[in-house]
């Protein structure tokens, strides 16, 4: 057994679902491993990682378009505003997906499926250096 670890690093743009599968596919193959399972965990309260649909823009402008009214942004709702009106919802936000994900390795690739995608999930309006730790265990 081996293991790696590293450290992706992602400017965000904005709100919205980034689809980082490329440069977790790219950091995997460099490790040399065939069979294993990854781990990423995105270091951040107001981002997080999703797998979700990566051939059909409009389910991702669905779930940003949900997740937008299921934790609004709304300053007469939320106390903790430090950093501006979208600061509670996102933390909200990350709090109802994930800030870790684990995906099996096989035949030295991701075992995504077919219409699969990882996601880094930002949840702030401004853009945002975002910062993601991988392991990789395996052989």
């Amino acid at each position: 057994m081996r293991q790696a670890s590293g450290t992706l690093r992602r400017e965000t743009p904005g709100q919205g679902l980034h689809d980082i599968t490329r440069e977790v596919a790219q950091w995997v193959e460099a490790q040399g491993m065939a069979q294993g399972l990854l781990t990423l965990f995105c270091t951040h309260t107001s981002a997080s990682l999703l797998i979700q649909e990566n051939a059909a823009p409009a389910a991702r402008a669905d779930l940003e378009r949900y997740f937008a009214r299921i934790a609004p942004e709304d300053p007469t709702a939320y106390a903790h505003d430090d950093e501006g009106p979208d600061d509670m919802p996102a933390h909200l936000r990350a709090a109802l997906t994930q800030v870790q994900l684990t995906i099996p390795l096989n035949a030295g690739r991701l075992a995504l499926g077919t219409w699969q995608g990882i996601y880094l999930f930002e949840h702030r309006r401004r853009p945002h250096r975002r910062t993601l730790a991988l392991h990789l265990i395996g052989e």
